[in-house]
């Protein structure tokens, strides 16, 4: 019976971290907002100890830092540090779009034109939350096959650092800045491209979220002067 709920007990601070670690990247926490252990513990309907090992956890990750004791928060972004996260991604998404390549099959290229659709009707619908969890579910869904999973826990820790200012910033501005360089990637994919498919990679990162970061940033940045 001991062993029974030990194993329950290690389900849950599983479950409480990957809901916190999933909250955290789609950008359903903004960053620079304090969270407290008893505020998440209410939310998800359980005792603070696993909450509280989930917050540490993910100040670990990078993806949350201490404000005191009880509470934590999702860290503010600054130009430089959105500079090395664009970089970081640009290198490790390009290196797992170009591995990934050869082991994309048709089924696998029907599922991502079909995250593609889901994420165009979520922005029609003003639903940044749910665009941004696509955003990153149709990256994975691309890069899976044939990547380790040290590749994609890189991946993911940068993703981490990202997701709650990517929603901020698209939050902020208008529908034309949002880029859609995932049907060139697509079209590499069905060319075996892998030149072709690190470009569009680059493109989707640089041009689409680059720029909304450093446009926002920028402009964050004006008004406190």
């Amino acid at each position: 019976m001991a062993s029974e709920e030990r194993r329950a007990e290690q389900s849950l601070k599983q479950r409480v971290y990957r809901t916190m670690r999933a909250r955290v990247m789609s950008g359903a926490v903004a960053p620079g907002l304090p969270i407290t252990i008893n505020g998440v513990a209410d939310d998800l309907g359980v005792s603070a100890m696993p909450v509280r090992e989930a917050l540490h956890r993910l100040v670990a990750d990078g993806a949350l830092e201490y404000l005191d004791n009880r509470r934590v928060r999702v860290p503010e972004m600054t130009l430089s540090k959105f500079e090395e996260i664009i970089a970081a991604r640009i290198a490790l998404e390009t290196l797992a779009a170009v591995r990934a390549l050869p082991h994309i099959d048709n089924e696998r290229l029907d599922r991502l034109q079909a995250i593609d659709r889901s994420i165009d009707e979520a922005y029609a619908a003003e639903d940044l939350l749910r665009s941004t969890e696509l955003n990153f579910l149709f990256h994975r869904t691309l890069y899976e096959p044939g990547a380790s999973g040290v590749l994609l826990d890189l991946m993911e820790s940068v993703w981490l650092r990202l997701g709650p200012f990517m929603r901020l910033a698209t939050a902020k501005l208008e529908d034309s800045y949002r880029i859609d360089r995932h049907a060139e990637a697509m079209d590499a994919i069905r060319a075996s491209d892998p030149i072709a498919l690190s470009k569009a990679i680059e493109a989707d990162i640089q041009d689409g979220v680059g720029h909304l970061g450093r446009h926002f940033l920028r402009e964050a940045d004006s008004t406190r002067i």
